[in-house]
């Protein structure tokens, strides 16, 4: 995927992003986003806020909507799983409604919208590879095959390993990312603290989570 946005889209007005909490609120679980995925051969993670609870076992606060990871080229493998929805592109404060092949080769995120009410259900990230080998999108040097960075719940369901979704938190640092950082940190093992060291230290210089790993 380029880093270029394609030309058309929709730009959001202030009073339509602010609804989009809203249109967010009845966003699935990843219980629900597991059962609708179930059998699918596409390797598939839950990612963001949603990924920690499950490492940690426990929902430990609201999350405004959920987020999986896909290889990019099996994008349609999932898009056949949900028949009278709609799949909008997302990016830069700009929604793409039921986005072309050209403008899904542009961005990255996919917001899965149910045309009777408007509201949006799912975040799917089109995430660059080789095959089954993932890429980092903030470091395209990093490339992990997918079984080793997609771990599994209890019940099941595959999340991204949580020193890689700090990693993609620590960009922006928001009081929501900070907070999933204080109370995901006691939870990892030495070896995941060394990992997320080593990828703070690559991807984000300085940053000020390296001193309290």
């Amino acid at each position: 995927m380029n880093e270029q946005l394609p030309s058309g889209g929709h730009e959001l007005s202030p009073d339509e992003i602010e609804a989009l909490d809203a249109r967010w609120s009845s966003s699935w679980t990843p219980g629900e986003v597991a059962r609708r995925l179930a059998g699918i051969g596409a390797p598939w993670y839950v990612a963001a806020g949603w990924a920690l609870d499950l490492f940690r076992g426990r929902q430990t606060r609201p999350h405004g909507d959920i987020e999986i990871g896909i290889p990019a080229a099996r994008f349609p493998e999932v898009r056949d799983r949900f028949p009278g929805y709609v799949f909008d592109a997302a990016g830069s404060g700009r929604i793409w409604e039921d986005a072309s092949p050209e403008v899904l080769a542009s961005v990255h995120q996919t917001w899965l919208r149910d045309p009777a009410t408007g509201d949006y259900l799912l975040d799917v990230f089109r995430e660059p590879h080789e095959g089954d080998t993932w890429i980092c999108r903030r470091d395209e040097e990093i490339r992990l095959p997918y079984g080793e960075i997609i771990r599994h719940s209890q019940d099941g369901i595959p999340y991204l390993a949580p020193e890689l979704v700090l990693l993609f938190k620590a960009k922006h640092r928001r009081p929501k990312d900070q907070a999933d950082f204080d109370a995901t940190v006691p939870y990892l093992t030495p070896a995941q603290r060394a990992t997320l060291t080593g990828l703070l230290t690559r991807v984000h210089p300085g940053h000020a989570w390296l001193a309290d790993l």
